[in-house]
């Protein structure tokens, strides 16, 4: 399942609360060359490595996505992702629509889209504001906002995040009836 938004919509604290929730599923770490904010911890959040050795991974096929966005580098390790579904583990992406558009051509019709909306780019620029990112970030992140907005199209479903727990509540039943669909079932007769 992916879980993809502009900067600030949401993503990122719905993931976490579908974490928490939902022991079967697995939250894949990306790699990223952005500096590390305030409580974030390596290996939980991402993995923060140098430009080098992300160029270096990319050459090497390492990655099933990656994307550059505002100025630094991110992408989605093939090595963890390829073990959780072997093991039968569902696994959560918390990426763009870039990288969502390569992980689907990666991983076919298998790959669950779900679009995080905001409910208005005015309370998406306030949540920026309250998050700390600074009047330079709020104002690059708004400007790319109405492009990433106009991707919603491409996924399987889109969420407003207008309230927090009714969103989490879509996408737990988005995720309950991806993994009831016919084609993820053992079928015996």
């Amino acid at each position: 399942m992916v879980l993809a938004a502009p900067s600030g919509a949401g993503k990122t604290t719905l993931s976490r609360a579908l974490l928490e929730i939902d022991d079967q599923l697995s939250l894949s770490v990306s790699v990223t060359t952005r500096d590390r904010r305030p409580g974030e911890k390596e290996g939980k959040h991402y993995f923060f490595i140098s430009q080098e050795k992300f160029d270096e991974m990319v050459e090497q096929g390492e990655l099933l996505e990656y994307a550059r966005v505002f100025g630094r580098s991110y992408g989605t390790p093939r090595g963890p992702v390829e073990e959780a579904l072997k093991a039968g583990r569902d696994v959560m992406f918390d990426i763009d629509w870039q990288g969502f558009r390569q992980l689907r051509a990666a991983l076919g019709d298998d790959v669950v889209g779900v679009f995080i909306r905001p409910p208005s780019l005015e309370v998406l620029h306030n949540r920026l504001v309250k998050r700390g990112d600074s009047a330079e970030q709020v104002a690059n992140r708004m400007i790319h906002a109405e492009a990433e907005i106009s991707h919603a199209g491409e996924f399987d479903y889109i969420v407003e995040n207008r309230d927090l727990d009714i969103a989490l509540a879509d996408i737990r039943a988005i995720l309950r009836a991806s993994r009831l669909q016919t084609k993820r079932q053992t079928v015996e007769g």
